[in-house]
């Protein structure tokens, strides 16, 4: 109990509550304290001013001590409450304890009082403890079941929007500059991209989307992001950058990690409309198995800290509680999707992170991401290539998707691209035309989550067959039936739904041309 006490006393006699402010004074109790005697000043005090401690008498002249339980119990039933009489009793004092009293003290034995205070504070502690770690798994199964809803949804409105954007391309492929179709035509695929956006960001939130982790340094995505930052949050606000100099490495996406940053930078833009301070802290932390039980979640061990903090408005508790959530937002309508937090959940802790926030009204807000520390010693990503050019193609290529729209639109799409295509809906009907088929295939270009047989099942039995196919991965979302966390080893080709025509062929000339 090192902060300051509010005791509210009930009590007739000033000289009473001297002796027992002493009392708990000389223990070195620090509270302040206010004395009511009427039940209409007790009801303004536990409605105006609400104490963290009730001290009360027994005989009072306007109500008995059972009555002032009862008003307290019924406004404030968390708050400890105390009898201290000199007539309460033995019968009186358990008839009180059953109804909710805290404890007892007779009066002419005060010395009992700070034992009993500080044993009841500390329940308080205890249960207040207890409930916010109540309410944190609360929030976190809440989170994880929106989330595995968002990924469901977010996997059928990419089948959906591939093939939407898939034709739209075709049909201006086919249309002339000035034919007056051709605005309809852009304006679909338009719409198109932006839908493709925002399930890009409900992949991210249920952790679904594919990452292509490296070892990074999160200095260094801060000093390369500080010129951009600088124009996005305007000229009212400072940025400052604090950075460790012996920062240790992560394991993590490096255009993820740039988006949480550029994420958390914008939401603190807008909590500061009147200028401010913003600013971005790493550091290199160990969590503690204390520090893991207040945060479910956490990992213990070594870890990287990157803190974005800005002197904004703040948030309340009741806001704080639905942050992350997708399509939340305390934006006025048409100023924001409500998915820049939920994506920053998702892209943390797919990257098996751990983001909190802390933050009061008016008095700004923190937001620490905290990122498993990375042995340097061990293997890193290769740097990618720049995009190989398109150029016509005349391969043979196997492709098994189980959605007959998205399938019949790769399909005919790749034949008017020259490839020769064999289609399958599922993994036995693949191997089939795999088996059946005479001649070379040059291509394996496979869902990875279908019915029954997986993509990786479906590539490992072709290989069988015949070694030296090239195998081209796409999905909607993964599961660990073809991603294990959801990040792709080295060196495996994937594409990501959705995708444009112009990105699929790119992709398929990448991988054909690709060394073995």
């Amino acid at each position: 109990m090192s902060q300051s006490l509010r005791i509210l006393f009930v009590e007739d006699s000033d000289f009473d509550v001297d002796l027992e402010a002493t009392e708990l004074r000389r223990a070195g109790l620090t509270f302040t304290s206010e004395r009511v005697e009427s039940r209409a000043a007790l009801l303004a005090a536990l409605r105006e001013r609400r104490p963290d401690l009730i001290i009360s008498d027994y005989s009072l002249p306007d109500m008995d001590g059972l009555k002032a339980l009862q008003i307290a119990r019924e406004f404030a039933p968390d708050i400890p409450f105390i009898f201290v009489s000199g007539t309460i009793g033995e019968e009186r004092a358990i008839e009180s304890l059953k109804r909710g009293a805290t404890d007892y003290v007779v009066k002419d034995r005060l010395g009992s009082l700070i034992s009993k205070v500080q044993r009841a504070m500390k329940e308080v502690e205890e249960r207040i403890a207890h409930r916010r770690l109540e309410e944190q798994l609360r929030q976190s199964q809440k989170m994880e079941a929106v989330g595995r809803l968002a990924g469901g949804i977010a996997h059928d409105f990419n089948n959906l929007i591939t093939v939407i954007n898939g034709y739209s391309q075709l049909i201006l492929d086919r249309v002339k500059a000035g034919d007056p179709t051709r605005p309809d035509a852009e304006e679909i695929l338009r719409a198109g991209e932006r839908a493709a956006a925002l399930t890009r960001q409900l992949l991210a939130f249920s952790r679904k989307q594919i990452l292509a982790p490296t070892v990074l340094n999160l200095n260094r995505s801060v000093l390369e992001m500080e010129r951009m930052l600088r124009r996005l949050i305007g000229e009212d606000i400072e940025l400052v950058a604090s950075l460790e100099p012996q920062l240790a490495s992560v394991m993590a996406d490096p255009g993820q990690i740039e988006q949480v940053i550029l994420n958390l930078a914008v939401n603190a833009r807008d909590a500061m409309p009147h200028g401010g301070k913003l600013t971005l802290e790493t550091a290199n932390a160990t969590l503690d198995e204390g520090f893991v039980a207040l945060h479910p979640g956490a990992q213990p061990g070594p870890c990287v800290v990157l803190s974005v903090t800005d002197t904004g408005v703040g948030m309340d508790a009741e806001v704080l509680s639905h942050l992350f959530e997708p399509f939340f937002t305390t934006k006025e309508k048409g100023k924001g999707t409500g998915l820049g937090l939920s994506t920053i959940y998702g892209i943390v802790k797919q990257s098996n992170g751990t983001i909190w926030v802390s933050s009061e009204p008016g008095r700004g807000a923190t937001f620490t991401v905290y990122l498993p520390r990375f042995d340097t010693g061990a293997r890193g990503s290769a740097a990618a290539g720049g995009p190989a050019a398109v150029r016509p193609g005349t391969e043979v290529v196997l492709l098994v998707e189980d959605s007959e729209d998205v399938r019949r639109f790769m399909e005919q799409f790749l034949a008017r691209s020259g490839y020769s295509v064999l289609q399958a809906g599922s993994g036995d009907e693949a191997l089939r035309r795999a088996e059946a088929h005479a001649g070379p295939i040059h291509l394996l270009l496979t869902d990875i989550v279908l019915p029954v047989m997986g993509g990786r099942e479906i590539a490992h039995q072709v290989r069988a067959q015949r070694p030296g196919i090239k195998v081209l991965y796409t999905s909607g979302y993964t599961d660990r039936s073809g991603v294990e966390n959801g990040i792709l080893e080295s060196g495996v080709a994937f594409l990501q739904k959705p995708f444009t025509a112009e990105e699929l062929l790119r992709k398929i000339r990448e991988t054909l041309d690709t060394a073995p």
